[in-house]
Protein backbone atom coordinates (compact mmCIF):
# COMPACT_ATOMS: atom_id res chain seq x y z
CA UNK A 1 0.00 0.00 0.00
CA UNK A 2 3.01 2.57 0.56
CA UNK A 3 4.18 1.42 -2.47
CA UNK A 4 1.28 2.47 -3.95
CA UNK A 5 1.18 5.85 -2.50
CA UNK A 6 4.83 6.67 -3.47
CA UNK A 7 4.10 5.91 -7.10
CA UNK A 8 1.28 8.06 -7.14
CA UNK A 9 3.29 10.73 -5.68
CA UNK A 10 6.27 10.43 -8.62
CA UNK A 11 3.49 11.01 -11.07
CA UNK A 12 2.22 14.04 -9.42
CA UNK A 13 5.81 15.05 -9.28
CA UNK A 14 6.10 14.27 -13.23
CA UNK A 15 3.11 16.14 -14.05
CA UNK A 16 4.10 19.05 -11.94
CA UNK A 17 7.36 19.62 -13.75
CA UNK A 18 4.79 19.32 -16.74
CA UNK A 19 2.56 21.48 -15.95
CA UNK A 20 4.89 24.34 -14.01
CA UNK A 21 7.76 24.64 -16.58
CA UNK A 22 7.72 27.93 -17.91
CA UNK A 23 6.07 28.35 -21.15
CA UNK A 24 4.49 25.00 -20.82
CA UNK A 25 0.83 24.88 -20.89
CA UNK A 26 -0.32 21.35 -19.82
CA UNK A 27 -4.04 21.83 -20.93
CA UNK A 28 -2.76 22.09 -25.43
CA UNK A 29 -1.84 18.69 -25.55
CA UNK A 30 -2.97 17.27 -28.06
CA UNK A 31 -0.89 13.93 -27.97
CA UNK A 32 0.74 14.39 -31.21
CA UNK A 33 4.45 13.38 -31.39
CA UNK A 34 6.93 13.90 -34.55
CA UNK A 35 9.16 10.54 -35.13
CA UNK A 36 12.52 10.34 -37.19
CA UNK A 37 13.88 6.87 -37.68
CA UNK A 38 17.18 6.16 -37.99
CA UNK A 39 16.11 5.05 -41.73
CA UNK A 40 12.89 3.35 -43.04
CA UNK A 41 13.35 -0.43 -42.66
CA UNK A 42 9.89 -1.58 -41.33
CA UNK A 43 10.83 -2.07 -37.78
CA UNK A 44 12.65 1.12 -37.33
CA UNK A 45 10.43 3.01 -38.97
CA UNK A 46 6.27 1.62 -39.84
CA UNK A 47 6.08 -1.17 -36.94
CA UNK A 48 7.19 1.23 -34.33
CA UNK A 49 5.38 4.31 -35.42
CA UNK A 50 2.09 1.87 -35.86
CA UNK A 51 2.88 0.87 -32.37
CA UNK A 52 2.43 4.44 -30.74
CA UNK A 53 0.05 5.02 -33.16
CA UNK A 54 -2.22 1.62 -31.69
CA UNK A 55 -2.42 3.75 -28.53
CA UNK A 56 -4.26 6.66 -29.29
CA UNK A 57 -1.74 8.96 -30.49
CA UNK A 58 -0.95 10.96 -33.55
CA UNK A 59 2.30 10.33 -34.86
CA UNK A 60 4.03 12.45 -37.64
CA UNK A 61 6.65 10.64 -39.94
CA UNK A 62 8.59 12.80 -42.71
CA UNK A 63 8.02 11.86 -46.16
CA UNK A 64 10.33 8.23 -46.79
CA UNK A 65 12.24 9.78 -49.40
CA UNK A 66 13.84 12.14 -46.92
CA UNK A 67 14.32 8.89 -44.88
CA UNK A 68 18.05 6.55 -45.45
CA UNK A 69 17.39 3.44 -47.76
CA UNK A 70 19.51 0.27 -48.65
CA UNK A 71 20.33 2.58 -52.20
CA UNK A 72 20.60 5.62 -50.36
CA UNK A 73 21.71 5.87 -46.74
CA UNK A 74 22.75 9.53 -47.13
CA UNK A 75 19.30 10.43 -47.68
CA UNK A 76 18.32 14.38 -47.37
CA UNK A 77 19.36 15.57 -43.70
CA UNK A 78 18.92 19.40 -44.57
CA UNK A 79 15.18 18.48 -46.22
CA UNK A 80 14.47 16.43 -43.18
CA UNK A 81 15.74 19.48 -40.52
CA UNK A 82 13.08 21.90 -42.85
CA UNK A 83 10.18 19.45 -42.87
CA UNK A 84 10.83 18.84 -38.35
CA UNK A 85 10.96 22.47 -37.89
CA UNK A 86 8.02 22.84 -39.96
CA UNK A 87 5.86 20.60 -38.47
CA UNK A 88 7.60 21.44 -34.84
CA UNK A 89 5.10 23.09 -33.87
CA UNK A 90 2.13 20.94 -34.28
CA UNK A 91 3.93 18.22 -31.77
CA UNK A 92 3.24 17.73 -27.96
CA UNK A 93 7.27 16.20 -28.67
CA UNK A 94 9.41 14.57 -30.66
CA UNK A 95 11.22 11.84 -30.95
CA UNK A 96 14.55 12.07 -33.30
CA UNK A 97 17.31 10.26 -34.68
CA UNK A 98 20.35 12.54 -34.92
CA UNK A 99 21.90 10.07 -37.40
CA UNK A 100 19.25 10.71 -39.54
CA UNK A 101 19.43 14.51 -38.83
CA UNK A 102 23.64 14.19 -39.12
CA UNK A 103 24.33 11.56 -41.58
CA UNK A 104 21.48 10.75 -43.18
CA UNK A 105 21.12 7.28 -41.42
CA UNK A 106 22.65 5.13 -39.25
CA UNK A 107 24.29 3.12 -42.21
CA UNK A 108 25.66 6.76 -43.36
CA UNK A 109 27.00 6.99 -40.06
CA UNK A 110 29.48 4.51 -40.73
CA UNK A 111 30.48 5.48 -44.28
CA UNK A 112 30.09 9.48 -44.53
CA UNK A 113 33.27 11.36 -45.89
CA UNK A 114 31.46 14.67 -44.47
CA UNK A 115 33.24 17.61 -42.72
CA UNK A 116 33.57 18.45 -39.60
CA UNK A 117 32.09 21.60 -40.55
CA UNK A 118 29.09 19.95 -42.01
CA UNK A 119 28.07 17.74 -39.20
CA UNK A 120 28.37 20.58 -36.28
CA UNK A 121 26.53 22.88 -38.44
CA UNK A 122 23.59 20.25 -38.95
CA UNK A 123 23.83 18.51 -34.83
CA UNK A 124 22.72 22.73 -34.18
CA UNK A 125 20.16 22.25 -36.19
CA UNK A 126 18.46 20.54 -33.20
CA UNK A 127 18.15 24.33 -32.04
CA UNK A 128 16.87 25.39 -34.90
CA UNK A 129 13.88 22.82 -33.97
CA UNK A 130 13.98 23.80 -30.24
CA UNK A 131 13.54 27.32 -31.63
CA UNK A 132 10.40 26.88 -33.75
CA UNK A 133 8.62 24.85 -30.45
CA UNK A 134 9.80 25.68 -27.30
CA UNK A 135 7.71 24.19 -25.36
CA UNK A 136 8.22 20.57 -27.79
CA UNK A 137 10.00 17.73 -25.49
CA UNK A 138 12.85 16.91 -27.50
CA UNK A 139 14.26 13.08 -27.07
CA UNK A 140 16.93 12.60 -29.40
CA UNK A 141 18.86 9.12 -29.53
CA UNK A 142 22.09 8.55 -31.65
CA UNK A 143 24.55 6.24 -32.47
CA UNK A 144 28.26 5.30 -30.92
CA UNK A 145 29.62 3.96 -34.10
CA UNK A 146 29.69 0.35 -33.83
CA UNK A 147 32.59 -2.36 -34.55
CA UNK A 148 31.24 -5.52 -36.35
CA UNK A 149 33.69 -8.59 -35.09
CA UNK A 150 34.49 -9.66 -38.07
CA UNK A 151 34.48 -8.78 -41.73
CA UNK A 152 31.57 -11.05 -42.73
CA UNK A 153 29.40 -9.49 -39.48
CA UNK A 154 29.99 -5.89 -41.24
CA UNK A 155 27.42 -7.32 -44.20
CA UNK A 156 28.98 -4.19 -46.37
CA UNK A 157 27.39 -1.50 -44.29
CA UNK A 158 30.65 -0.50 -43.61
CA UNK A 159 33.47 1.57 -45.51
CA UNK A 160 34.57 -0.95 -48.16
CA UNK A 161 37.96 -1.97 -46.71
CA UNK A 162 36.10 -3.68 -43.93
CA UNK A 163 35.08 -6.69 -46.07
CA UNK A 164 38.58 -7.43 -46.04
CA UNK A 165 40.25 -5.75 -42.90
CA UNK A 166 37.35 -5.62 -40.54
CA UNK A 167 38.76 -8.55 -38.26
CA UNK A 168 41.82 -7.36 -38.16
CA UNK A 169 40.77 -3.98 -37.32
CA UNK A 170 38.28 -5.13 -34.72
CA UNK A 171 40.91 -6.82 -32.59
CA UNK A 172 43.81 -4.25 -32.92
CA UNK A 173 41.14 -1.71 -31.49
CA UNK A 174 39.61 -4.36 -28.51
CA UNK A 175 43.69 -4.73 -28.16
CA UNK A 176 43.69 -1.14 -27.59
CA UNK A 177 40.97 -0.72 -25.28
CA UNK A 178 41.95 -3.94 -23.34
CA UNK A 179 45.40 -1.91 -22.67
CA UNK A 180 43.09 1.30 -21.32
CA UNK A 181 41.01 -1.07 -19.45
CA UNK A 182 43.07 -3.76 -18.04
CA UNK A 183 46.70 -4.01 -19.65
CA UNK A 184 47.93 -6.29 -21.77
CA UNK A 185 50.47 -9.31 -21.55
CA UNK A 186 53.74 -9.73 -23.55
CA UNK A 187 52.37 -11.70 -26.41
CA UNK A 188 48.70 -9.21 -26.76
CA UNK A 189 51.39 -6.25 -26.90
CA UNK A 190 53.16 -8.14 -29.74
CA UNK A 191 49.57 -8.92 -31.53
CA UNK A 192 48.97 -5.11 -31.38
CA UNK A 193 52.06 -4.29 -33.35
CA UNK A 194 51.49 -6.72 -35.70
CA UNK A 195 48.00 -6.32 -36.35
CA UNK A 196 49.33 -2.24 -36.85
CA UNK A 197 51.72 -3.82 -39.36
CA UNK A 198 48.94 -5.68 -41.03
CA UNK A 199 46.41 -3.37 -41.46
CA UNK A 200 46.86 -0.33 -44.45
CA UNK A 201 47.37 3.10 -42.77
CA UNK A 202 45.05 4.83 -45.28
CA UNK A 203 42.10 2.22 -43.85
CA UNK A 204 42.52 2.66 -40.29
CA UNK A 205 42.96 6.24 -40.62
CA UNK A 206 40.25 6.74 -42.46
CA UNK A 207 37.96 4.16 -40.09
CA UNK A 208 39.62 6.15 -36.59
CA UNK A 209 38.94 9.72 -38.10
CA UNK A 210 35.43 8.98 -39.42
CA UNK A 211 34.96 7.82 -35.70
CA UNK A 212 36.27 11.11 -34.32
CA UNK A 213 33.89 13.09 -36.25
CA UNK A 214 31.33 11.18 -34.90
CA UNK A 215 32.17 11.27 -31.56
CA UNK A 216 32.74 15.33 -31.92
CA UNK A 217 28.83 14.91 -32.96
CA UNK A 218 28.04 13.09 -30.05
CA UNK A 219 29.57 15.37 -27.25
CA UNK A 220 28.04 18.19 -29.27
CA UNK A 221 24.77 16.88 -28.55
CA UNK A 222 25.39 16.17 -25.09
CA UNK A 223 25.94 19.77 -24.71
CA UNK A 224 23.09 20.64 -26.46
CA UNK A 225 20.92 18.07 -23.44
CA UNK A 226 23.25 20.35 -20.96
CA UNK A 227 21.62 23.63 -22.55
CA UNK A 228 17.96 22.49 -22.23
CA UNK A 229 17.71 22.43 -25.96
CA UNK A 230 17.56 18.55 -25.53
CA UNK A 231 15.43 17.20 -22.98
CA UNK A 232 16.74 14.00 -23.35
CA UNK A 233 19.74 12.30 -24.56
CA UNK A 234 20.18 8.56 -25.41
CA UNK A 235 23.69 7.43 -27.50
CA UNK A 236 23.22 3.63 -28.71
CA UNK A 237 26.13 1.33 -28.86
CA UNK A 238 26.03 -0.10 -32.19
CA UNK A 239 27.40 -3.87 -32.70
CA UNK A 240 30.13 -3.97 -30.04
CA UNK A 241 32.20 -5.96 -27.43
CA UNK A 242 33.55 -6.12 -24.06
CA UNK A 243 36.76 -4.61 -25.50
CA UNK A 244 36.39 -2.83 -28.63
CA UNK A 245 36.02 0.91 -30.01
CA UNK A 246 32.48 1.53 -29.94
CA UNK A 247 33.39 0.41 -25.65
CA UNK A 248 36.15 2.62 -25.64
CA UNK A 249 34.37 5.72 -27.09
CA UNK A 250 31.46 5.12 -24.49
CA UNK A 251 32.90 5.57 -21.41
CA UNK A 252 34.94 8.75 -23.20
CA UNK A 253 31.05 10.19 -23.47
CA UNK A 254 29.75 9.17 -20.40
CA UNK A 255 32.57 10.95 -18.53
CA UNK A 256 31.65 13.90 -20.78
CA UNK A 257 27.88 13.78 -19.45
CA UNK A 258 28.51 12.52 -16.08
CA UNK A 259 27.50 15.90 -14.64
CA UNK A 260 23.98 15.09 -16.57
CA UNK A 261 21.34 13.16 -14.26
CA UNK A 262 19.77 9.97 -15.68
CA UNK A 263 16.85 12.05 -16.85
CA UNK A 264 19.10 14.00 -19.32
CA UNK A 265 21.41 11.33 -20.46
CA UNK A 266 22.02 7.85 -20.57
CA UNK A 267 23.74 5.51 -22.87
CA UNK A 268 22.82 1.92 -23.16
CA UNK A 269 23.68 -1.43 -25.70
CA UNK A 270 21.97 -0.85 -28.64
CA UNK A 271 20.57 0.97 -30.87
CA UNK A 272 17.81 -0.36 -33.64
CA UNK A 273 15.44 -0.45 -30.76
CA UNK A 274 15.59 3.12 -28.79
CA UNK A 275 13.47 5.20 -31.06
CA UNK A 276 10.60 2.99 -29.59
CA UNK A 277 12.21 3.41 -26.09
CA UNK A 278 12.14 7.09 -26.51
CA UNK A 279 8.60 7.17 -28.33
CA UNK A 280 7.43 5.31 -25.04
CA UNK A 281 9.06 7.75 -22.89
CA UNK A 282 7.10 10.15 -24.70
CA UNK A 283 4.21 8.70 -23.99
CA UNK A 284 4.58 7.91 -20.45
CA UNK A 285 5.47 11.55 -19.53
CA UNK A 286 2.66 12.69 -21.98
CA UNK A 287 0.24 9.90 -19.32
CA UNK A 288 1.76 11.56 -16.10
CA UNK A 289 2.89 7.58 -15.30
CA UNK A 290 5.68 5.96 -14.39
CA UNK A 291 5.23 2.03 -14.86
CA UNK A 292 7.12 -0.25 -12.17
CA UNK A 293 8.98 -3.41 -14.29
CA UNK A 294 10.32 -6.62 -12.11
CA UNK A 295 12.14 -8.94 -14.36
CA UNK A 296 13.14 -12.16 -14.35
CA UNK A 297 15.57 -14.29 -15.90
CA UNK A 298 15.64 -18.14 -17.01
CA UNK A 299 17.88 -20.14 -14.78
CA UNK A 300 21.60 -20.28 -15.02
CA UNK A 301 23.79 -17.78 -15.88
CA UNK A 302 20.31 -15.22 -16.42
CA UNK A 303 20.92 -11.43 -15.85
CA UNK A 304 24.56 -11.97 -15.91
CA UNK A 305 24.48 -13.17 -19.30
CA UNK A 306 26.82 -11.18 -21.79
CA UNK A 307 24.50 -11.36 -24.94
CA UNK A 308 26.06 -11.07 -28.40
CA UNK A 309 27.09 -7.75 -30.45
CA UNK A 310 27.00 -6.31 -26.31
CA UNK A 311 29.35 -5.19 -23.91
CA UNK A 312 27.82 -5.38 -20.75
CA UNK A 313 25.42 -8.19 -18.90
CA UNK A 314 22.16 -7.92 -20.11
CA UNK A 315 20.91 -6.97 -16.77
CA UNK A 316 22.56 -3.56 -16.76
CA UNK A 317 20.99 -2.84 -20.49
CA UNK A 318 17.06 -3.95 -19.44
CA UNK A 319 17.75 -1.24 -16.23
CA UNK A 320 19.09 1.18 -18.40
CA UNK A 321 16.40 0.72 -20.78
CA UNK A 322 13.27 0.96 -18.11
CA UNK A 323 14.94 4.41 -16.95
CA UNK A 324 15.04 5.31 -20.78
CA UNK A 325 11.40 4.45 -21.54
CA UNK A 326 10.44 6.46 -18.21
CA UNK A 327 9.69 3.54 -16.43
CA UNK A 328 11.41 2.31 -12.59
CA UNK A 329 12.50 -1.33 -11.97
CA UNK A 330 11.07 -2.83 -8.53
CA UNK A 331 11.63 -5.98 -7.08
CA UNK A 332 8.09 -7.18 -5.96
CA UNK A 333 5.55 -8.79 -8.82
CA UNK A 334 2.95 -7.49 -6.74
CA UNK A 335 4.02 -3.71 -7.32
CA UNK A 336 4.74 -4.13 -10.83
CA UNK A 337 2.63 -2.74 -13.85
CA UNK A 338 4.93 -5.35 -16.01
CA UNK A 339 6.54 -8.48 -14.72
CA UNK A 340 9.53 -9.04 -17.90
CA UNK A 341 10.76 -12.11 -18.50
CA UNK A 342 14.22 -12.84 -19.99
CA UNK A 343 14.58 -16.15 -21.94
CA UNK A 344 18.32 -16.76 -21.80
CA UNK A 345 20.58 -19.79 -22.55
CA UNK A 346 21.82 -21.82 -19.40
CA UNK A 347 25.13 -21.36 -20.18
CA UNK A 348 24.68 -17.69 -20.65
CA UNK A 349 25.57 -17.98 -24.98
CA UNK A 350 23.59 -16.62 -27.82
CA UNK A 351 22.97 -18.15 -30.83
CA UNK A 352 21.87 -17.95 -33.52
CA UNK A 353 18.30 -18.61 -34.75
CA UNK A 354 18.80 -20.02 -38.26
CA UNK A 355 20.65 -22.77 -36.70
CA UNK A 356 20.12 -26.50 -37.01
CA UNK A 357 19.65 -26.17 -32.92
CA UNK A 358 17.11 -23.57 -32.90
CA UNK A 359 14.77 -27.24 -32.05
CA UNK A 360 10.99 -26.99 -31.54
CA UNK A 361 11.86 -29.68 -28.38
CA UNK A 362 11.95 -27.90 -24.87
CA UNK A 363 14.88 -28.57 -22.70
CA UNK A 364 14.57 -28.34 -18.75
CA UNK A 365 15.43 -24.61 -18.98
CA UNK A 366 12.40 -23.47 -21.52
CA UNK A 367 10.28 -25.96 -19.22
CA UNK A 368 11.01 -23.87 -15.90
CA UNK A 369 10.91 -20.36 -18.03
CA UNK A 370 7.64 -21.49 -19.52
CA UNK A 371 5.91 -23.00 -16.33
CA UNK A 372 7.08 -18.85 -14.32
CA UNK A 373 5.46 -17.51 -17.44
CA UNK A 374 2.56 -19.42 -17.08
CA UNK A 375 2.19 -19.12 -13.31
CA UNK A 376 1.86 -15.53 -13.67
CA UNK A 377 -0.80 -14.90 -15.81
CA UNK A 378 -2.30 -17.13 -14.14
CA UNK A 379 -2.35 -14.85 -11.29
CA UNK A 380 -2.77 -12.25 -13.43
CA UNK A 381 0.21 -10.64 -13.88
CA UNK A 382 0.89 -8.48 -17.06
CA UNK A 383 3.64 -10.48 -18.82
CA UNK A 384 6.32 -9.24 -21.59
CA UNK A 385 9.14 -11.75 -22.62
CA UNK A 386 12.46 -10.85 -24.15
CA UNK A 387 13.63 -13.53 -26.23
CA UNK A 388 17.02 -13.63 -26.33
CA UNK A 389 18.28 -17.12 -26.33
CA UNK A 390 19.15 -16.10 -30.06
CA UNK A 391 19.82 -13.87 -32.12
CA UNK A 392 18.09 -12.43 -35.32
CA UNK A 393 14.97 -14.46 -34.19
CA UNK A 394 12.89 -16.54 -31.93
CA UNK A 395 13.62 -19.37 -29.99
CA UNK A 396 11.34 -21.83 -31.35
CA UNK A 397 11.25 -23.87 -28.30
CA UNK A 398 9.77 -21.41 -26.27
CA UNK A 399 7.58 -20.23 -28.92
CA UNK A 400 6.14 -23.69 -29.40
CA UNK A 401 5.61 -24.61 -25.95
CA UNK A 402 3.98 -21.21 -25.21
CA UNK A 403 1.74 -22.32 -28.15
CA UNK A 404 0.93 -25.13 -26.54
CA UNK A 405 0.01 -23.91 -22.76
CA UNK A 406 -2.34 -21.28 -24.91
CA UNK A 407 0.12 -18.13 -23.49
CA UNK A 408 0.75 -16.71 -27.01
CA UNK A 409 -2.47 -14.52 -26.75
CA UNK A 410 -2.39 -13.89 -23.04
CA UNK A 411 0.63 -12.10 -23.22
CA UNK A 412 1.40 -8.32 -22.93
CA UNK A 413 4.91 -8.18 -24.46
CA UNK A 414 7.03 -10.36 -26.63
CA UNK A 415 10.37 -9.50 -29.23
CA UNK A 416 13.04 -12.10 -30.17
CA UNK A 417 14.23 -10.14 -33.48
CA UNK A 418 17.72 -8.74 -33.90
CA UNK A 419 20.37 -8.87 -31.28
CA UNK A 420 19.46 -9.41 -27.71
CA UNK A 421 19.65 -6.18 -26.80
CA UNK A 422 17.23 -4.91 -29.26
CA UNK A 423 14.75 -7.56 -28.51
CA UNK A 424 14.32 -6.65 -24.97
CA UNK A 425 14.44 -3.07 -24.79
CA UNK A 426 11.74 -3.67 -27.76
CA UNK A 427 9.53 -5.77 -25.70
CA UNK A 428 10.23 -3.31 -22.39
CA UNK A 429 8.55 -0.11 -24.38
CA UNK A 430 5.84 -2.57 -25.93
CA UNK A 431 4.73 -4.16 -22.62
CA UNK A 432 4.97 -0.68 -20.94
CA UNK A 433 2.66 0.87 -23.95
CA UNK A 434 0.20 -2.03 -23.43
CA UNK A 435 -1.05 -0.09 -20.36
CA UNK A 436 -2.72 2.41 -22.78
CA UNK A 437 -4.71 -0.02 -25.31
CA UNK A 438 -6.92 -3.10 -24.79
CA UNK A 439 -6.32 -6.55 -25.13
CA UNK A 440 -7.10 -6.27 -29.13
CA UNK A 441 -4.55 -3.21 -29.26
CA UNK A 442 -1.75 -5.80 -27.48
CA UNK A 443 -2.63 -8.50 -29.84
CA UNK A 444 -2.09 -6.60 -32.74
CA UNK A 445 1.23 -5.98 -31.53
CA UNK A 446 2.34 -8.79 -30.54
CA UNK A 447 0.83 -10.79 -33.89
CA UNK A 448 3.76 -8.64 -36.21
CA UNK A 449 6.29 -10.02 -33.46
CA UNK A 450 5.14 -13.18 -34.02
CA UNK A 451 5.15 -13.38 -38.13
CA UNK A 452 8.44 -11.45 -38.02
CA UNK A 453 10.50 -12.68 -35.50
CA UNK A 454 8.81 -16.37 -35.03
CA UNK A 455 7.55 -17.28 -38.30
CA UNK A 456 9.95 -15.34 -40.42
CA UNK A 457 13.16 -14.55 -39.30
CA UNK A 458 13.54 -18.07 -37.06
CA UNK A 459 11.74 -20.38 -39.60
CA UNK A 460 10.60 -19.08 -42.83
CA UNK A 461 13.75 -17.14 -44.29
CA UNK A 462 16.43 -20.14 -43.90
CA UNK A 463 13.85 -22.17 -45.65
CA UNK A 464 13.58 -19.71 -48.60
CA UNK A 465 17.21 -18.52 -48.43
CA UNK A 466 18.04 -22.34 -49.75
CA UNK A 467 15.40 -22.59 -52.64
CA UNK A 468 16.91 -19.39 -53.72
CA UNK A 469 19.49 -20.83 -56.30
CA UNK A 470 16.49 -22.78 -57.94
CA UNK A 471 14.24 -19.82 -58.69
CA UNK A 472 14.89 -17.90 -62.02
CA UNK A 473 16.77 -14.65 -62.23
CA UNK A 474 19.71 -13.79 -59.96
CA UNK A 475 19.58 -12.88 -56.51
CA UNK A 476 21.40 -14.50 -53.28
CA UNK A 477 20.20 -13.75 -49.36
CA UNK A 478 21.82 -10.73 -48.86
CA UNK A 479 20.47 -8.56 -52.62
CA UNK A 480 17.66 -11.07 -53.71
CA UNK A 481 17.92 -8.26 -57.18
CA UNK A 482 15.33 -9.93 -59.71
CA UNK A 483 14.23 -13.05 -57.63
CA UNK A 484 12.78 -10.94 -55.14
CA UNK A 485 8.83 -11.21 -56.07
CA UNK A 486 9.29 -15.13 -56.16
CA UNK A 487 10.91 -15.27 -52.95
CA UNK A 488 8.51 -12.98 -51.63
CA UNK A 489 5.38 -15.33 -52.93
CA UNK A 490 6.81 -18.54 -51.28
CA UNK A 491 7.71 -16.66 -47.90
CA UNK A 492 4.13 -15.54 -48.10
CA UNK A 493 2.68 -19.27 -48.99
CA UNK A 494 4.98 -20.23 -45.73
CA UNK A 495 4.12 -17.37 -43.53
CA UNK A 496 0.13 -18.14 -43.90
CA UNK A 497 0.49 -21.71 -43.84
CA UNK A 498 2.10 -21.84 -39.97
CA UNK A 499 -0.59 -18.71 -38.68
CA UNK A 500 -3.15 -21.28 -40.26
CA UNK A 501 -1.26 -23.95 -37.79
CA UNK A 502 -0.87 -22.35 -34.95
CA UNK A 503 -4.34 -20.40 -35.18
CA UNK A 504 -2.90 -16.80 -34.84
CA UNK A 505 -5.98 -15.67 -36.80
CA UNK A 506 -8.28 -16.61 -34.47
CA UNK A 507 -6.58 -14.38 -31.56
CA UNK A 508 -9.63 -11.38 -30.14
CA UNK A 509 -9.92 -9.28 -33.30
CA UNK A 510 -7.01 -10.54 -35.37
CA UNK A 511 -8.72 -12.44 -38.34
CA UNK A 512 -7.15 -9.92 -40.90
CA UNK A 513 -3.73 -11.76 -39.61
CA UNK A 514 -5.14 -15.09 -41.58
CA UNK A 515 -3.93 -12.99 -45.38
CA UNK A 516 -0.33 -11.64 -43.92
CA UNK A 517 1.91 -11.55 -46.58
CA UNK A 518 6.43 -10.83 -46.74
CA UNK A 519 7.75 -7.87 -48.62
CA UNK A 520 11.98 -7.95 -48.47
CA UNK A 521 11.48 -3.77 -48.65
CA UNK A 522 15.54 -3.18 -48.77
CA UNK A 523 15.61 -6.40 -51.30
CA UNK A 524 17.39 -9.02 -48.94
CA UNK A 525 16.25 -11.69 -46.57
CA UNK A 526 17.57 -10.52 -43.42
CA UNK A 527 14.54 -8.76 -42.78
CA UNK A 528 10.72 -8.38 -43.61
CA UNK A 529 8.18 -6.58 -43.83
CA UNK A 530 4.72 -7.87 -42.58
CA UNK A 531 2.05 -6.07 -45.01
CA UNK A 532 -1.63 -6.54 -43.68
CA UNK A 533 -4.57 -6.89 -46.42
CA UNK A 534 -5.05 -3.03 -45.82
CA UNK A 535 -2.14 -2.28 -46.94
CA UNK A 536 -1.32 -4.88 -49.11
CA UNK A 537 -0.53 -4.80 -53.15
CA UNK A 538 -0.60 -8.59 -53.64
CA UNK A 539 2.30 -10.26 -55.32
CA UNK A 540 0.48 -11.76 -58.18
CA UNK A 541 -0.64 -7.78 -58.90
CA UNK A 542 3.20 -6.45 -58.59
CA UNK A 543 4.27 -9.62 -61.24
CA UNK A 544 1.69 -7.98 -63.37
CA UNK A 545 2.68 -4.65 -63.40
Amino acid sequence: MQFKYLKQLLCLFLMMIVVYVPNVVFASLNKTIIFVPHDNRPISFKQTADNIRDLGYEVLTPPEELLGNRENPYAKPEELSKWVIENAKKADAAVISSDSMVYGSLVASRKHNLSEDVVLARVHNFEKIHQANPNMKLYVFGSIMRTPQTSEASGSEDANYYAQYGTDIARYTALNDKLEQDGLTHKERKQLKQYEQKIPKAALDDWLSRRQGNFLVSKNLIDLARNDVITYLALGCDDNAKYSQTNKERRALDNYGSDLSELKYQSVAGIDEIGYVLLTRAVNNLQGDIPFVSVHYAKGTGENTIPAYSNEPIKNSIATHIKMAGGMKVNSDKRADLVFMVNTNFDGTTGAANDLNNVYIPNENIIDFVNMVDEAVQANKKVGIGDITFGNGSDNALMFSLYGKNLLDKLNAYSGWNTPTNSTGYALAMGMGANYTDRVGILKMLEVRYLDDWLYQANIRQAVANRLNSMPGEGDYGNTKTRTLPAEKLATEALQKMIADYGLEKFEGQSYVADAQIRFPWQRMFEADIIFPEEKVSVEEKIEK
